[in-house]
């Protein structure tokens, strides 16, 4: 809860959510729903999207985790969602490579998959260098979406 602010100012810029879900949040009830929700599925599954700090200075500069796809799986999905400054650090990158062990290490999980839009570029380009590749096309959020995996 006491991330709501920060986070709501991240899931409220319309061009860290360009790509995401539904879009930018309107509200802070949007926000703090979406809070809950991953607090809940930490709860029930162990795992869930958590927040993401900068080593160097402690703030809080978005979200990372794994989620069943769809809210429901059985696919394992790894997301994040980082503030605009925290772009092009690698960032992205680490967290992917941290959270995808941490599927197949700790949780036992033989895939990890991704959703991307086509025209997430960057988004892309971090999911290939972690070794996942486009596997086919799926609408999510009423919009095409390219599937990537891990191998098995």
């Amino acid at each position: 809860p006491a991330d709501g602010a920060v986070m709501h100012d991240i899931y409220a810029d319309p061009a860290v959510m360009r790509h995401v879900g539904h879009g930018p949040h309107r509200t802070m009830s949007e926000t703090t729903a979406a809070l809950r929700a991953y607090g809940d599925m930490l709860a029930r599954r162990g795992f869930s999207f958590l927040a993401v700090e900068e080593l160097a200075t402690g703030r809080l500069i978005g979200d990372a985790g794994l989620h069943p796809l769809g809210g429901t799986g059985p696919e394992i999905e790894l997301g994040y969602t980082l503030a605009r400054d925290a772009w092009g650090k690698g960032y992205a990158t680490e967290i992917g490579r941290a959270l995808v062990h941490h599927a197949r290490s700790v949780l036992g999980v033989p895939q990890v998959v991704a959703q991307v839009e086509p025209a997430n570029l960057a988004s892309r380009h971090v999911l290939e260098k972690l070794g996942m590749r486009e596997r086919e096309v799926r609408t999510a959020y009423g919009r095409p979406h390219l599937l990537y995996a891990t191998a098995r």
